[in-house]
């Protein structure tokens, strides 16, 4: 790690984070590189070194930074409602995850690949953020659905944070990929991402 202060370090960081996010709008995965990235920053492309090793590093963080905001978003679900029924909660959640498109795209990505290859520290960092929602999500369904045993709310996290990883692909869809099921004669209705993740946890609940 390179000498500087802590506000530096996370600075530059931040900076490394944002050139990859923006790059991440219009490349794909495969397509971004360190180079690319280290063009995207105001510092040389060797300097990035001193913070991440590989690209997958960078997208880890990103994609930590992105379950961070959605843990803010699921606090004040639970910080600013008394009680909530059924359908309340399954919108109020399903809202937050449309907030966070990016977060989907990240989780529809090969995260063997990305985990695979960053250091142990920056993925145990990852998973404290991932692990943060998974208990604000038990948090949540304990306050508003009383009633539901641990086994049950156990239940709801074991579908429904694995349906995540499918939410992306199912809801952001090309236009040559709709052409395809057309053509393929696929009678497919398109959903957004709220009314998907709406729908999922009204059966869950």
């Amino acid at each position: 790690m390179p000498k500087g202060s802590p506000e530096r370090t996370a600075a530059r960081k931040e900076e490394i984070i944002n050139a990859c996010e923006k790059l991440y709008q219009t490349m794909s995965f495969k397509d971004i590189t360190l180079k690319e990235i280290g063009n995207e920053t105001s510092f040389s492309r060797p300097t990035i070194y001193n913070y991440y090793q590989t690209k997958e590093e960078i997208f880890l963080a990103l994609f930590e930074r992105e379950y961070v905001r959605w843990n803010d978003e699921l606090q004040i679900i639970l910080r600013d409602n008394r009680k909530l029924t059924k359908t309340e909660l399954a919108e109020k959640l399903a809202a937050s995850l449309a907030n966070r498109q990016q977060l989907l795209k990240l989780l529809a990505m090969n995260n063997y690949d990305m985990e695979g290859n960053s250091r142990p520290e920056l993925l145990n960092s990852f998973k404290v953020a991932y692990g943060e929602s998974i208990k604000n999500v038990c948090s949540i369904l304990t306050k508003f659905c009383p009633k539901k045993s641990d086994q049950e709310i156990q239940n709801i996290i074991y579908i429904f944070f694995p349906f995540m990883f499918g939410i992306y692909p199912y809801t952001a869809v090309t236009d040559k990929q709709k052409k395809a099921m057309k053509d393929a004669k696929v009678d497919f209705v398109y959903q957004s991402v709220f009314e998907i993740t709406n729908n999922c946890l009204l059966k869950l609940l």
